[in-house]
């Protein structure tokens, strides 16, 4: 069973009026003494390794200081799982009352204005180079890492699985409002996370090789400033044997998060199983995966995506239910297919984040009452969402 984890990144939101607070530094120094770890970093490897040593989720900081990010430890069922997510947002909360603050699952901040606060000297000096890129990047991801064997694993699986990833980002969607304004876009961190220079799809790398002639590529450019800038929708991890999957906006509802994970491992398994098969790589072109970002993008699961298989437009459900078909094998080895096919139903059903906003603010139109919803949204209570789930 392939081991996984997940890093969500949080934003810090002043709880009467929603307006991001620089706080991650205070909110670590406060998170610290209860799991012994030191401010800023931690101790531990990357989400989904067998690095990460004993205990449960832990914080460190992000791009910018109005955000902190929550790495689970590595896991192997989705009820490991589902208690990181649920430690890690109590986590994260716990220490950001305690300075007067809240943490909220939301991908973009509804109430912002460029700001250049940064969360250490590397981010800094992101913002000298970038400058009006990284002044307005306070956006919040979600990041899943899954297991591989080997590095040629881990590039076989990027190349069979690309064209599949729009639909996690679908699936995510919870950024509909950005400097005040309602985008008309359910995931709108996708448009701003674009501006960076490698963010997005990228080619068939072919081999492990062919993946690090390419970095090489990049790197030599001078462009991006090291290799953690390398923002591919998804790559293989820095020093951990690890594919992680990035497109995803942080999802509002951690049983949505939960269900994407388990989906994404099943992804990775289901691409491994095709190499080793002699399955081929996917051959749809670069740019129609980023017609099919744009797409889930601009309307998430509210229109019509455009199939993975066909490139042509189809309801969201049914794109939605043949990446359910395509990863069933993975998923029923898991032990995951209820809770997918439960998941999936359930966001379908009632919206990803973008929908809830969007319905607290049509309420009184005031943004303050996005952020305040999206509070609650985030730390509701488990057996009154993914715990269910897990049961079926």
């Amino acid at each position: 069973m392939r081991t996984f984890g997940v890093e969500e990144e949080l934003l810090i939101a002043d709880p009467a009026d929603g307006t991001p607070l620089a706080l991650a530094a205070e909110i670590l120094d406060v998170a610290a003494p209860l799991y012994g770890e030191g401010t800023g970093e931690t101790t531990r490897g990357e989400a989904g390794t067998d690095k990460a040593g004993a205990g449960s989720a832990t914080l460190k900081s992000e791009f910018k200081q109005e955000q902190v990010e929550v790495n689970s430890r590595p896991c192997r069922t989705a009820a490991e799982l589902r208690a990181e997510i649920r430690a890690g947002r109590e986590l994260s909360d716990k220490a950001a009352r305690a300075v007067g603050a809240r943490v909220a699952a939301l991908a973009t901040p509804p109430v912002f204005h460029a700001t250049p606060t940064l969360g250490n000297q590397r981010y800094t000096a992101m913002g000298t180079e970038f400058g009006l890129i990284s002044r307005e990047q306070l956006t919040c991801g979600f990041h899943v890492h899954v297991s591989i064997e080997s590095p040629e694993e881990g590039v076989a699986v990027l190349d069979r699985m690309r064209h599949w990833l729009p639909v996690l980002l679908a699936l995510s969607a919870n950024s509909p409002f950005w400097m005040g304004a309602d985008t008309g876009f359910a995931s709108y961190r996708t448009q701003i996370w674009n501006r960076w220079p490698t963010a997005g799809p990228m080619d068939v790398f072919g081999s492990a090789e062919g993946y690090q002639a390419i970095l090489s590529e990049l790197l030599g450019t001078g462009v991006p400033l090291d290799e953690g800038m390398i923002y591919f929708d998804a790559r293989l991890s820095r020093g951990h044997p690890t594919v992680e999957l990035r497109i995803a906006d942080v999802c509002l509802y951690a049983e949505d998060a939960l269900t994407i994970a388990v989906i994404a491992r099943a992804l990775v398994e289901t691409s491994a199983a095709e190499w080793r098969q002699g399955k081929p790589a996917s051959s749809t072109l670069t740019p129609v995966i980023r017609m099919a970002n744009w797409k889930a993008s601009r309307f998430g699961i509210n229109q019509q995506l455009l199939h993975p298989l066909e490139q042509r437009p189809y309801p969201a459900a049914d794109v939605a239910g043949a990446l359910l078909r395509h990863v069933r094998v993975a998923l029923t080895r898991a032990g995951d297919l209820a809770l997918a096919r439960a998941g999936v139903a359930n966001i379908l059903r009632r919206g990803t984040g973008e929908r809830l906003q969007r319905q607290a603010y049509s309420q009184r139109r005031r943004l303050s009452d996005v952020v305040s919803a999206a509070i609650a949204s985030t730390h509701q209570d488990g057996e009154r969402s993914d715990a269910g789930l897990l049961s079926r």
